[in-house]
């Protein structure tokens, strides 16, 4: 099929614009207000879309649970941690480049989940890819005062840990929803991304919004573009079995988002982030390189 060919590229084409349109937006609205009006927008978008297609919903509680709770993972805390260390100063393409780790992370989980040896190769390249962040970063950190670098660390960490999470959601996802009609989970994985950020937005922000043209276009983009076209591709991909296809080109996601952040927001392109991001994009695809195994 013709989408089975273009559809790993594509995906990872629109989804690279995430952190663009996270630091286009920050200006406008509070990170975690912004996204508990994108999912709930993407929820009941899905759920028209759902209905007037006649999708089949869960026949199971749970397979509603399971929906949920995928959701909570892969748009609550991952999407909430990275927009909320964005709008907390860590550039976007940092925080691109942070996520580019997440076959890396799979790599080392992949042991102890499903008992997967990791080949010398991709044990190369987990430590290349980790080795590629630090010298990204690092410069960035040492210039900065005690009390500084404690402010700035807690984003990083965060941001760190929403990778982790956007991993175990995809994992479980791909353990829990093999059946069911995918506009249905895509409903249901909104709801459970808007359970998690919006009572935090209550808890921490003044909900802060300003209704200009930009964000309304970054509103839109984040609904139509991502939530919908992206997110309908990454599920069809989980389903087809073509994950790995998509994470072989995950290494050109770094360089398109520092690329595009020098351009759009002035964010420099220092020797160490090119030189971190090179070494980012050769551990990656160590990692991600079929081996043949001679016989």
């Amino acid at each position: 099929m013709t989408l089975d060919r273009i559809a790993p590229a594509l995906f990872v084409l629109l989804w690279s614009t995430g952190w663009i349109v996270a630091k286009y937006a920050s200006p406008h609205a509070d990170p975690l207000t912004f996204l508990s009006l994108r999912f709930l927008l993407a929820a009941v978008l899905f759920a028209v879309i759902t209905s007037v297609s006649r999708a089949v919903w869960p026949a199971s509680r749970s397979g509603w649970i399971h929906g949920v709770a995928s959701g909570a993972l892969l748009h609550g805390v991952y999407l909430g941690g990275v927009w909320w260390a964005i709008s907390q100063g860590v550039p976007s393409s940092v925080s691109g480049l942070i996520a580019a780790l997440q076959p890396l992370l799979t790599a080392i989980a992949a042991p102890f989940i499903v008992g997967e040896r990791l080949s010398a190769a991709q044990k190369s390249g987990v430590v290349l890819g980790l080795a590629g962040l630090t010298v990204a970063i690092a410069p960035r950190l040492a210039i900065l005062d005690a009390d500084t670098l404690q402010i700035a660390l807690l984003p990083l960490v965060v941001n760190i840990l929403a990778m982790a999470s956007v991993t175990a959601g995809t994992i479980y996802q791909k353990r829990f929803l093999q059946q069911g009609d995918l506009r249905a989970i895509a409903t249901l994985q909104y709801v459970g991304g808007f359970a998690v950020v919006a009572p935090l937005a209550l808890l921490i922000e003044p909900l802060r919004v300003d209704w200009t043209t930009e964000f309304f276009l970054a509103m839109g983009w984040s609904v139509l573009g991502l939530s919908l076209v992206s997110i309908m591709l990454l599920l069809y991909l989980i389903r087809r079995g073509q994950v790995s296809r998509a994470a072989s080109l995950t290494y050109l996601v770094p360089p398109a988002v520092a690329i595009e952040s020098w351009f759009l927001f002035g964010e420099q392109l220092t020797v160490p982030m090119i030189i971190g991001t090179l070494i980012v994009v050769v551990g990656v695809w160590l990692t991600n390189r079929k081996t043949r195994v001679i016989a």
